[in-house]
């Protein structure tokens, strides 16, 4: 398997509270990524991390690291904290798609495969706040043309519940599809959170299932939570079992893409957080590894419920 991080969280990070870590410029954060067991995958925040795409792809190849993806934030301009993509006003929508295609120039300079977008500021705080259908609409326009930039660079959307608004427009995987489907580009995706698919009460293996099974690809990004907020922890920190199914059917369809860490170390020091998360994810992938695939999915056919969980219990939990 293959791991990468989200080095916007191998600096100063914050919430409403305090603040967490020290600040560090890119080079300082790439050099973090080496110091993390089993990482060599970088998914860099457009434009903030990035800078000159030769300088930058320089500095990933002198430590041996790799693009695993560019994330383009379309919510830190202080325009866009109200919205971007779905705003009424066309040249706040504009800019932010301007914004998403620029990410895709910057995939194709340095080499990276896809590009990833979070639309978390596109929503709603308190109702009658916007018009849903101009909104949806705005969506299925934008994220369109951003799509059919450049399709050979694959643009990813990435749901979430909620945050930075209460309601996100694009608040689940299902309502992510919804939206792809009404683009129509065979060429885009969904990044799976596991701690935004949780927090949506869904189930993140069955998520990427119906994803590649609705015609889209997806892109996995690794963390857990309380399913009540966003925590970004360590990976299978609070739902082992999913952790494990995930990987299980991420090996059933040939995922061969990062599985890229997006939490957060926050008050624990940085790299033992980041290894210790690297330890489990590569540990419940080796276990998903060694089970016996066939057998586990001729007693799914067979709807043998009781044999299944006799064998979870034996080959997952040990007891």
């Amino acid at each position: 398997m293959k791991q990468g991080v989200i080095i916007g969280f191998l600096g100063k990070t914050q919430d409403r509270f305090s603040e967490y870590q020290q600040p560090a410029n890119t080079e300082q954060k790439l050099d973090i990524v080496t110091q993390i067991e089993g990482f060599d995958g970088v998914e860099i925040v457009f434009p903030y991390e990035t800078g000159d795409p030769v300088k930058t792809k320089q500095l990933l190849d002198d430590r041996g690291l790799t693009f695993a993806a560019v994330n383009v934030n379309v919510k830190k301009e202080t325009e866009w904290v109200p919205g971007a993509l779905s705003r009424a006003d066309k040249q706040v929508r504009e800019r932010a798609v301007a914004m998403i295609k620029q990410g895709k120039d910057y995939a194709e300079a340095v080499g990276a495969p896809h590009v990833t977008c979070c639309p978390l500021s596109d929503g709603y705080d308190v109702l009658f706040q916007i018009d849903y259908r101009a909104s949806w609409r705005y969506l299925v326009e934008t994220f369109g043309e951003a799509a059919d930039y450049k399709p050979e660079i694959p643009l990813f959307i990435e749901p979430k519940y909620s945050e930075t608004r209460v309601h996100c427009q694009i608040d689940s995987t299902a309502k992510a599809l919804l939206l792809l489907k009404e683009i129509g580009n065979p060429r885009t995706g969904v990044t799976l959170d596991f701690g935004h698919s949780m927090q949506s009460q869904e189930n993140p293996a069955q998520m990427m299932v119906t994803t590649l099974e609705s015609g889209f690809d997806v892109y996995i990004h690794t963390n857990d939570n309380d399913t009540k907020a966003d925590w970004d922890l360590g990976g299978a920190s609070r739902h082992f079992l999913h952790y494990v199914e995930l990987m299980f059917w991420a090996q059933e369809i040939g995922y061969d893409k990062y599985f890229t860490t997006d939490a957060s170390p926050r008050i624990f020091n940085m790299v033992d957080f980041y290894n210790r998360h690297s330890e489990v994810t590569r540990g419940v992938y080796t276990l998903a590894a060694k089970l016996d695939r066939a057998k586990y999915l001729k007693l799914m056919a067979e709807e043998n419920w009781s044999e299944l969980m006799a064998l979870v219990n034996q080959e997952i939990y040990r007891i």
